[in-house]
C-alpha cells in the first residue's frame, strides 16, 4: 500500500464516528503487549536472527539479564515468542517470533519510519533555533 493510500485510509478512519471506549481498550491492550522499554527491541533482535538468550542480550545495549528473562517470559505468555529447549549438553534454549508476533511487522516498520522522521524534525528544529 502506498503512503498516500495509507494516509487516506487513516484520515477516513479518524473522521468516521467511532466508539471511543472500544478504541481506548484496543489501544491499551496493544500498549500492554508491546509497551515498555524493552519489548520492541527484543522483538527486533529476535527477528534479526538473534535466537539464543545471550545473543539477544548482547544485541540490546543496557538490558540486564534479569530484565531480559522477565520480558521473555511475559512475551511467551502473550504468545509473541516461542521458547524451544533442545536437550543438548549444555541445554540449548532458543526464542523465535511467533506468527502472531509477526503480525506487528507493519506497525513496527511504521514506528521505525515515524521515529526516524521525528528525530530528523527535532534535530532540524533545534538547529533552526540556534
Amino acid at each position: 500500500m502506498t503512503d498516500k493510500k495509507r494516509l487516506k485510509e487513516i484520515a477516513e478512519t479518524l473522521n468516521n464516528p467511532r466508539s471511543q471506549k472500544d478504541e481506548l481498550q484496543a489501544l491499551q491492550d496493544t500498549i500492554y503487549v508491546i509497551g515498555g522499554k524493552w519489548r520492541l527491541p527484543i522483538i527486533n533482535s529476535i527477528c534479526n536472527g538473534n535466537h539464543r538468550f545471550r545473543e539477544i542480550e548482547r544485541s540490546i545495549p543496557g538490558i540486564t539479564t534479569r530484565m531480559l528473562s522477565r520480558e521473555l517470559k511475559e512475551m511467551e505468555a502473550n504468545q509473541l515468542v516461542k521458547r524451544t529447549v533442545t536437550p543438548t549438553v549444555p541445554v540449548t534454549v532458543e526464542y523465535t517470533a511467533t506468527g502472531y508476533c509477526r503480525t506487528f511487522g507493519d506497525i513496527i516498520l511504521e514506528m521505525i519510519k515515524w521515529g526516524k522522521a521525528h528525530r530528523k524534525k527535532i534535530i532540524r528544529g533545534g538547529e533552526e533555533k540556534n
